[in-house]
């Protein structure tokens, strides 16, 4: 390769085929990188405001009952804390219509059901996430796999030749630092979002584990008001 033409497509083409190789796969990588960074910044804003609709909804004073019939219509439309909420109401009428009336029974299956569906609501919310931390881990050590390669068969080429320059040199030591470079490309973007959303998810789950209080006081407090609490409303809390 000319010594004078080191453009970035350049060094690309001119590269072995087992770091064009390594390229071609960082870059596949770091497409679906992306994709997958879109996707999570999409569906947790989602997340965030079906949640705080719901919770809205849910202190505005209307009854459990209705606030349940709602949850259960739209079950494929709702959000991570209304479906929460649903399992635990779902719980704890089954129990009521297996006339269980022992307070302590009533709410510790109401509990067991809302965690039960909290684990699986943040099974959801954090897919993709290990990808991300795979691509930030990965990706640079295929890059660096690439140019330790590159550099090899650079050095290899030069063993025939008489006189080594730095003119003659320096192409195939850029053509290998191509591949870090890319892997580097892919795995900053993915580490920052991986740090983001792990954040983000983090408080999701805080704020939907303090709902999950909430509702259980408002149970406990609903049975021992009354033994066969049908209308109760969320104002009482």
């Amino acid at each position: 390769m000319n010594s004078q033409n080191m453009s970035i497509i350049s060094l690309v083409l001119h590269a072995s085929w087992v770091v064009q190789l390594v390229m071609l796969l960082l870059l596949g990588v770091s497409v679906a990188s992306w994709a997958a960074i879109f996707r999570k910044l999409f569906s947790l804003k989602r997340v965030k405001a079906l949640n705080e609709d719901f919770e809205r909804e849910f202190w505005s004073g209307t009854s459990l009952n209705d606030l349940y019939a709602s949850a259960a219509q739209n079950a494929k439309q709702a959000g991570p804390m209304e479906r929460i909420f649903a399992s635990g109401m779902r719980e704890y009428q089954k129990l009521r219509e297996r006339r269980i009336a022992d307070p302590g029974t009533l709410l510790d299956g109401a509990r067991r059901a809302m965690r039960a569906s909290f684990q699986r609501e943040m099974d959801v919310v954090e897919s993709s996430l290990s990808f991300l931390a795979s691509v930030g881990s990965v990706s640079p050590y295929v890059g660096l796999f690439g140019t330790v390669w590159g550099i090899m068969h650079a050095f290899t080429g030069f063993a025939g030749m008489e006189q080594v320059t730095l003119a003659t040199v320096a192409p195939g030591i850029a053509e290998a630092l191509v591949a870090t470079a890319i892997g580097l490309f892919a795995a900053i973007p993915a580490v920052i979002a991986y740090n983001r959303f792990a954040r983000d998810i983090d408080r999701v789950a805080t704020h939907q584990e303090t709902f999950i209080e909430e509702f259980s006081n408002i149970l406990q407090r609903n049975l021992g008001a009354q033994p066969a609490p049908a209308g109760h409303t969320a104002s009482g809390h």
